[in-house]
Parts: structure tokens; C-alpha cells; sequence
């Protein structure tokens, strides 16, 4: 068996090798409504080993080869005595970014954990948007400022489109900060771990598609005033007096943008 895995640069790489962050990010997972854990990207299985122990059935998805041998050899079922009665542990060798989540699990509840490709981690904070239905919690590693992304609210100067979109179904926290060294090869950034959950009433009562729009194009000139910005929405007079077209972008809470799309769709009436 190999002692080691390469970590491949085009496919963004770090091993995390600190086995503390590992059970921390396996222990972010704080809910029961699932049947399945889906671990992304296991690399060399170090956050692997500690999802085993708990009763959702555990799927790792890794699109490098010379890692799915690694965890072949690393984790057959007979070494990792599971009851397959009632647990179940698979190794998928694929990219998550081209699955169909619902289809692979049978349109069953699955949480996502990982240490994210960095490269990739916000298309894949968009699956899981996409998938939201089907993924009451989400769980990971992302480099720092992405996260703090993701996390910021209103008024926040990085605050934008992943952090709306993302907040208007889940409930987002930070964690906890990860130095560089503690990975293998480190890369030149902090880290970030932040959890998602599922709000209990995830759904808008707004057109979805509609939002979505307003949002992105809100945010592509995030200093015009949304009088401004959102133009090409053929505003009416009366819009274009109303103030909260005075303001920016960042301004506004996630509520204030489904207020946003609501105004703008009686608008095109």
C-alpha cells in the first residue's frame, strides 16, 4: 500500500494532516434528519476516519485516482467492520460538480462535508444550493476569505451574491480559523470552517428564478445605487423614487432582497 498520496495542484490539493481539525470538522455535523453523510474530495481520509463511527451511511466522492486507490486499500469495509445491515460505506471515484445528489441517493436527506478543493468550492456551495431540498446540513472547509464570505451580513464590504443566496435557505455559521501549516502542501491563505443549516421554511415567496436575477445583477455594479444597478429591469417612475432603490447592494439583508423582487415583480405587472 502506498504510504503517501501526490497532492495534485490542478485539482487544489491540501491534505490536511492535524488530526484535532479533523474531528472538529467531522463533529460540525450536529443533525439526525439524514440517512447519508456525503464526504467531498477525502484525499488521503483524514476527516474520513472520523465520520465512520457515526450512524449516517457514509459516501466519499473523489474525482483523483491515485486517492481512490489509497482509500481502497485504506478503508475496505472488512477493515472498517461496519454492519452493513444497517451502515453502509461506499467509494465513489467521480466529480461532484457533474452528479445528480437526489439520483445518487434515491431522493434521500444528505448531508455534505469536506475539505474543499479551493479551487472549486464555491460551485460547489452552489450545488448544494441548487440541491437544497435534499441537504439539510453542509459542512467544511473553505480558504478564510470565502468563508467569511459566505458568513457576512449586510453592510459587510464582502458581503455579495454567495452571501445572500446561500442565507436565503440555510443558517450559516463560522468556526473556526485553520492555519496553513497544518497541511500538506500548505497552501498560502488561512482556512475557514463554517456549517450550514437548512432553515426550516427554506422556501421564498418569491419567484426563485426572479430572485436569483435581482440578486446577481444587484451585485455586478455593487457600487451604483440599485436605481442604477438594476436597470435593465425597466424601472417605472415610481420605482425609481421608492428609497430603497436609493440604495447599494450590500445594504440590504436577505429579507430586504425578497422585498426587492417582490416590488420589481408587481413593477412588470
Amino acid at each position: 500500500m502506498n504510504n503517501n498520496v501526490r497532492a495534485k495542484k490542478h485539482l487544489g490539493q491540501h491534505f490536511l494532516k492535524d488530526e484535532s481539525i479533523a474531528k472538529n470538522i467531522a463533529d460540525a455535523l450536529i443533525g439526525n434528519n439524514y440517512n447519508h453523510v456525503l464526504e467531498i474530495g477525502p484525499g488521503m481520509g483524514v476527516l474520513t476516519k472520523y465520520l465512520l463511527p457515526k450512524k449516517p451511511k457514509l459516501t466519499v466522492m473523489e474525482l483523483d485516482r491515485e486517492s481512490v486507490a489509497y482509500l481502497h486499500e485504506t478503508f475496505p469495509l472488512e477493515h472498517v467492520k461496519l454492519d452493513t445491515s444497517s451502515n453502509h460505506f461506499q467509494i465513489i471515484e467521480g466529480d461532484f460538480l457533474k452528479q445528480n445528489i437526489p439520483n445518487l441517493f434515491n431522493k434521500e436527506q444528505v448531508a455534505i462535508i469536506g475539505n474543499f478543493p479551493y479551487n472549486i468550492s464555491t460551485q460547489i456551495v452552489f450545488k448544494a444550493i441548487e440541491y437544497r431540498d435534499y441537504v439539510p446540513e453542509f459542512s467544511g472547509m473553505f480558504q478564510k476569505e470565502v468563508a467569511q464570505r459566505i458568513a457576512s451580513k449586510e453592510g459587510s464590504k464582502v458581503y455579495g451574491i454567495l452571501s445572500v443566496l446561500t442565507q436565503a435557505f440555510f443558517e450559516v455559521e463560522y468556526l473556526f480559523t485553520v492555519p496553513p501549516e497544518v497541511f500538506d502542501p500548505p497552501p498560502r491563505v488561512d482556512s475557514g470552517v463554517i456549517r450550514f443549516t437548512r432553515k426550516e421554511d427554506y422556501s421564498l415567496p418569491v419567484d426563485e428564478k426572479l430572485f436569483f436575477r435581482v440578486v446577481k445583477t444587484a451585485f455586478q455594479q455593487r457600487r451604483k445605487m440599485l436605481r442604477g444597478s438594476l436597470k435593465s429591469f425597466n424601472l417605472s417612475d415610481v420605482l425609481k423614487q421608492d428609497p430603497m432603490f436609493t440604495l447599494r447592494p450590500e445594504q440590504l439583508s436577505v429579507a430586504d432582497f425578497i422585498t426587492l423582487t417582490q416590488k420589481l415583480a408587481a413593477d412588470a405587472i
